[in-house]
């Protein structure tokens, strides 16, 4: 049976139409497939592009404690929760109910230049002003600190000295569309073998 994917999103959506599009490129009875498109703001451009893609898409209430998420999560059936430009802190009930079922992407390698208000050209800004060689993205499960649970995956980048914020962001950006798509279904699949229960 398919795995059901639920992916939370605050913007424009580029990382959920790269999973969108590669799904639908291998589709079969085993693929995992997107149940819905949630988004915590009505304007984010991610629930268009579901809403183009024939998916459920629907605005959900982030300012409570996880009650409308998991309500959004649990009428969808969704097996495993794919965070995709979503900018907000998951709710500790939403963690629980999905341990090692919730991914995140990260525009860093983390741990480094992680954490609260790291995310987008805030982390390339700070990747450069170090004076890093290297960049890349990480797939990492979600817990309830930002950018913190368990590493699933990384790739690095490398910073080139020309750089800027803006050139960066457009070549890790890229790799985030190549990698990300590949590992959700990886880890769909791995999930429905219970593979990380204990992880």
């Amino acid at each position: 049976m398919a795995v059901r994917i639920g992916v939370l999103a605050s913007g424009g959506g580029t990382n959920l139409q790269a999973i969108i599009d590669y799904l639908a490129r291998r589709s079969d009875d085993a693929t995992p497939r997107i149940a819905v498109v949630a988004a915590n703001r009505e304007n984010a451009g991610a629930l268009e592009r579901a809403r183009t893609a024939s998916i459920p898409a629907e605005v959900f209430d982030a300012t409570d404690d996880g009650t409308s998420l998991l309500d959004t999560l649990r009428r969808h059936a969704v097996d495993l929760v794919v965070l995709a430009g979503y900018m907000k802190k998951i709710p500790p009930s939403v963690i629980r109910e999905y341990h090692r079922r919730m991914i995140n992407i990260h525009p860093g390698l983390l741990p480094e230049f992680g954490g609260a208000g790291m995310y987008g050209a805030k982390v390339h800004a700070a990747v450069i002003a170090a004076g890093a060689g290297t960049t890349g993205v990480t797939v990492h499960f979600v817990d309830d600190q930002y950018d913190h649970g368990p590493t699933i995956a990384q790739w690095k980048v490398a910073v080139l000295d020309e750089d800027t914020p803006e050139t960066l962001a457009a070549r890790v950006l890229k790799v985030e569309h190549e990698v990300y798509p590949r590992i959700v279904e990886m880890v769909a699949e791995l999930n429905n073998l219970n593979f990380f229960a204990d992880f």
